[in-house]
């Protein structure tokens, strides 16, 4: 079975939550009006946003590689887990 590409795993999320709290605290533009909050508070904030700037790019047992559509992908996550965030 292959994962739909509009649907994010457990893992995926993770990953995209902790480069995207590493981008900002390296520096990167904050795309939310955050005030004093930490790098995970705004990344997770930009991820209920539908805002992270990110390409999550899938290598399937056949090698080949399929490009997840990202904003379908947050929106079905957030909307499947609304108590996560």
């Amino acid at each position: 079975m292959i994962w739909p590409k509009d649907r994010l795993t457990r893992f995926e999320v993770a990953r995209l939550l902790g480069a995207r709290s590493l981008q900002i605290s390296l520096g990167a533009p904050v795309l939310v009006s955050a005030g004093d909050a930490d790098a995970s508070k705004i990344a997770k904030t930009e991820f209920k946003s539908n805002l992270i700037p990110m390409t999550i790019k899938r290598k399937l047992p056949s090698q080949e590689h399929v490009i997840v559509e990202i904003k379908k992908a947050v929106k079905s996550w957030v909307e499947e887990h609304p108590g996560e965030f």
